[in-house]
């Protein structure tokens, strides 16, 4: 059987599979399994076997368990309430101030937490009642905060891109670095945006009555809310690029600085911890089954030499690399859509990577951009995530379309923002660097 027949068969089965609604992790596996067995036999499914268990003994993949730990207990110790009630007197007397704080919120927790749900759900709860209590618009309202909780997979830590580099090989350390920067540059983009639209049209986010604005006394006062979000960010981002901890570690640390938060709040219960247990346990089930799908559906991929197919269809793109790069691109992007952004690393980087790295491309700046581009997955429907957190916690009267239209605007950013990057990769590379030297 040709490789052009098997490649056409294997991602044929997956997209039929995927389409009748069967789970990824079950579709890749499956399809691996069964396309091993028909190629190579019983005695091929050793392969995909010891694939699959040299994988699990991968010691960064403890990480994500507990980031996604750290992001449970911090998202109801009542850190993201003390950081909102600060933004609220700061930024309130603002036109769309609330807003624009809320952004801000996002990006602390972003670098908090490896997942964007922490942020998104916290915020939809303390900060959208009090914007559409104030006469905020609903789709600045709502798009600011599934826009800036998004940041959560692209500052660091982030636990896509551990699982890149687990696929890869690239320094997890390396891709938390590349990707502060491009994660601040979105951040702007966000507050601009809103800033600028606010001011023209002031209905959409209109200040605080000076009635209800905080003292400079009661400013400052807030501003300790900062101290233990600053003190998580310190233990975990800190420790990695001082070369004192592994990110692994380093996620033990930031499980620690959220237990003290919790406790510092007195919110630290047994129900609570828990609870956050059990989150965990779900979200790491889920991403560990889908690795585990995606080793057997790789392994068997790979082993008929399929790869070299792919990387060879690419390569014939006309209009030279940077072509090539966008192709890449605008497939992350419609498989955003309809995919896991979890899924989408893993089928996607043993196809791109190596040819990234052929083209001359450098592979953590890929990193960054891949990440960029599933931060964008979060958002867009059907399958963004962050819609559906959204619709979990919005009033009653609002609709999917309303989410739906509040987005557009910070897709288009976040597109914008992927362009800014592959025009200016230093803005991703500088900080890896310099912390090579």
């Amino acid at each position: 059987m040709s490789i052009e027949v098997i490649t056409l068969l294997l991602f044929g089965a997956i997209i039929l599979f995927l389409v009748l609604g069967l789970p990824l992790a079950f579709v890749l596996g499956g399809v691996g399994l069964v396309g091993c067995y028909f190629l190579w036999g019983s005695k091929g499914l050793f392969i995909v076997a010891s694939q699959t268990y040299g994988a699990m003994g991968k010691f960064t993949l403890l990480a994500i368990p507990l980031f996604i730990f750290m992001a449970m207990i911090l998202e109801r110790a009542g850190v993201a309430d003390d950081l909102y009630t600060m933004m609220h007197r700061w930024m309130g007397p603002l036109r769309g101030g609330l807003a624009i704080g809320t952004v801000l919120i996002c990006t602390i927790f972003a670098a908090m937490a490896g997942i964007s749900g922490a942020a998104t759900v916290s915020m939809g709860v303390i900060a959208l009642p009090a914007m559409l209590k104030r006469g905020y618009d609903k789709t600045i309202a709502m798009g600011c905060i599934s826009g800036g909780g998004a940041l959560g997979i692209l500052i660091p830590p982030s636990v896509p891109m551990i699982l890149y580099a687990t696929l890869t090989g690239e320094s997890i350390g390396g891709l938390f670095a590349g990707g502060i920067f491009p994660g601040l540059l979105l951040a702007f983009l966000f507050i601009l945006y809103i800033g600028i639209r606010c001011f023209f049209q002031p209905f959409l986010g209109p200040a605080l009555p000076r009635e209800e604005r905080a003292t400079w006394q009661e400013k400052f006062i807030s501003l300790k809310a900062v101290a233990l979000p600053v003190m998580i960010i310190v233990m975990v981002l800190g420790s990695i690029y001082a070369g004192v901890c592994t990110a692994t570690e380093a996620a033990a640390l930031g499980c620690l600085g959220a237990l003290i938060s919790a406790i510092v709040y007195r919110k630290l219960k047994w129900d609570l911890v828990k609870e956050a247990c059990y989150r965990t346990a779900s979200l790491t089930a889920m991403i560990i089954w889908i690795l585990i799908g995606a080793y057997c559906f790789t392994s068997v991929y790979t082993g008929t030499g399929a790869h070299e197919l792919m990387e060879k269809i690419l390569l014939s793109i006309p209009g030279g690399r940077y072509a090539i790069l966008l192709t890449m691109q605008l497939v992350f992007f419609i498989l955003g859509c309809i995919l896991d952004p979890v899924g989408i690393i893993m089928i996607c980087t043993p196809v791109f990577v190596p040819v990234i790295k052929s083209l001359g491309f450098d592979p953590l700046w890929f990193g960054v951009l891949f990440i960029m581009n599933m931060e964008m997955g979060y958002l867009t429907p059907p399958f963004g995530f962050n819609l559906f957190y959204m619709k979990a916690i919005v009033p009653p009267g609002i609709t999917m379309s309303d989410i739906y239209r509040s987005i557009v605007p910070f897709v288009i950013l976040q597109g914008v923002g992927l362009i800014i990057v592959v025009i200016f990769p230093e803005i991703a590379l500088w900080l890896p660097k310099s912390m090579v030297r």
